[in-house]
């Protein structure tokens, strides 16, 4: 019979074993449970053949076991905590922001409204616009003023937000007549051009680009220099920038999204370093590498655009840090001495849209840029 229960038991956790363990390989914390499940259930099974042997009588077979089960405790306790600190330290991405709350026409929306009638109006054939996550209430409110009056759904209508990288392709790919995004990285007008799109960029606005820490780290400014050096490697300790003693973890985004491209463009010719990453095995079995969140840890660092930054997320647990000794507020963008400052614009390519040309210069005149500086941007003049 205890051969019998001995076998019985092998089976039913090898069963639950095996199941468990290819449910957890679609989990994010696989790496973890791959190694840690098979290790606890054999030695739950080495533990219930040693109790139907009447071995856990003995005074030190039982410690050993009591001891095991509260090390598998302790540990999958300990791992899930700090998974839970991990992601306590997340600062809202840009995927995050409810846009709902900047839709045109909509009750008590935080779209800018004029004070005065818009002297452009378009009734029929309106362009179809998208753009960056960022930039949606700049084009919600000029549709506002500029649209005729109904429902603007963001998932399916004339203006909608897909973000920078996916609005790019649509635009090249002629589903859109205009998107609103920072200049588009090498590789974007690289995949224009192969397509035969010719570009047309307009710039619209202006905002900084800026780079923030935790609001408890001591550093307050970095120079351009530095910056460039944390993040092609170089630099790789805060102490080296008058911080504490710690290794910087420099987050970066997705290649293609609107910040990644300025991080690009303000590199230069330096070389951008590998950014923080995570394996993460997929639905197949196959690993991945996959970019991290920004994870407001205390040796972090991360960048933004200001007007996301400070006023669409309004995270109190970051701090922007000065460049060269000059902080991003909107008086050193319009006066020149903030040094990353970057136009975002408003881009068409082979649209035969007969109103675009008209929008465009709408967008630039008094009522236009009143509209990009109500909605927390630096108007081009």
């Amino acid at each position: 019979m205890r051969l019998f229960g001995a076998m019985v038991v092998v089976i039913v956790c090898g069963f639950i074993g095996f199941y468990g363990t290819v449910i957890l390989t679609l989990s994010r914390s696989a790496e973890f449970y791959l190694i840690y499940t098979p290790i606890v259930i054999l030695g739950f099974i080495i533990i219930s053949i040693l109790g139907i042997y009447d071995q856990l009588k003995k005074k030190g077979m039982k410690r050993i076991a009591i001891g095991f089960l509260t090390l598998a405790f302790c540990t999958v306790a300990g791992f899930e905590g700090y998974q839970y600190y991990v992601k306590s330290l997340e600062v809202v991405s840009t995927q995050d922001v409810d846009l709902s709350q900047y839709r045109p026409f909509v009750r008590n929306s935080k779209v800018v409204t004029l004070n005065e009638a818009s002297t452009f109006k378009i009734k029929e054939d309106l362009p179809t616009l998208d753009g960056a996550t960022a930039l949606y209430p700049v084009y919600a409110g000029f549709v506002q003023a500029v649209y005729p009056k109904k429902v603007y759904s963001l998932d399916e209508s004339e203006v909608v937000s897909t973000q920078t990288g996916y609005a790019f392709e649509r635009l090249v790919k002629g589903e859109v007549d205009m998107v609103f995004m920072a200049k588009p990285s090498e590789e974007q007008m690289d995949f224009a051009r192969l397509q035969g799109v010719e570009l047309a960029l307009t710039p619209i606005g202006r905002e900084a680009f800026v780079f923030f820490v935790h609001k408890d780290n001591p550093v307050e400014e970095l120079s351009v220099r530095e910056i460039q050096g944390i993040y092609s490697g170089k630099i790789a300790n805060w102490k080296e920038v008058g911080g504490k003693d710690k290794e910087i973890r420099a987050f970066q985004r997705p290649e293609g999204s609107g910040s990644q491209s300025a991080l690009v463009n303000f590199m230069g010719d330096t070389s951008l370093m590998n950014p923080p990453a995570k394996d993460i095995v997929s639905g197949m079995g196959g690993i991945i590498r996959e970019i991290s969140n920004y994870q407001n840890r205390p040796n972090a660092i991360g960048f933004s655009f200001r007007h996301f930054s400070e006023e669409m997320v309004q995270n109190g647990e970051i701090k922007n840090v000065a460049i060269n000794g000059v902080l991003p507020t909107k008086e050193n963008i319009q006066n020149e001495t903030y040094p990353i400052v970057a136009n975002f614009y408003a881009i068409t390519a082979s649209s035969k849209n007969p109103h675009l040309e008209e929008f465009i210069q709408w967008m630039q005149s008094k009522q236009g840029q009143e509209i990009v500086e109500r909605s927390g941007y630096v108007p081009v003049e």
